[in-house]
């Protein structure tokens, strides 16, 4: 009856659901100011929460696997974000 979640997934997902809610109540303060100025303000501010879930999404996952993966692979893991993070900022 009883459904076993890995703390590490249980962890990803609520970061996730976390990560949602806050883009969904962006969404809601940008229709509710009606003006492209704050909009764009508001939206400015989301490009900070979706790096900092991401890192923390990938080292809640990549600590859940510690155990069952090697140094050398959660180094390969870890330069993977480093290399999404400089792409996806602007210069």
């Amino acid at each position: 009856m009883f459904i076993f979640l890995e703390k590490a997934v249980l962890g990803m997902a609520l970061l996730r659901v976390l990560s949602g809610s806050i883009e969904i109540f962006a969404a809601i303060l940008m229709i509710r100011f009606n003006s492209v100025e704050k909009a764009l303000m508001v939206n400015s501010s989301l490009a900070l929460v979706g790096p900092i879930i991401l890192i923390l999404t990938t080292t809640i996952g990549v600590l859940g696997m510690v155990g069952n993966i090697s140094l050398y692979k959660i180094a390969w893991i870890l330069l993977g974000v480093c290399f999404i993070l400089i792409g996806a900022m602007k210069g």
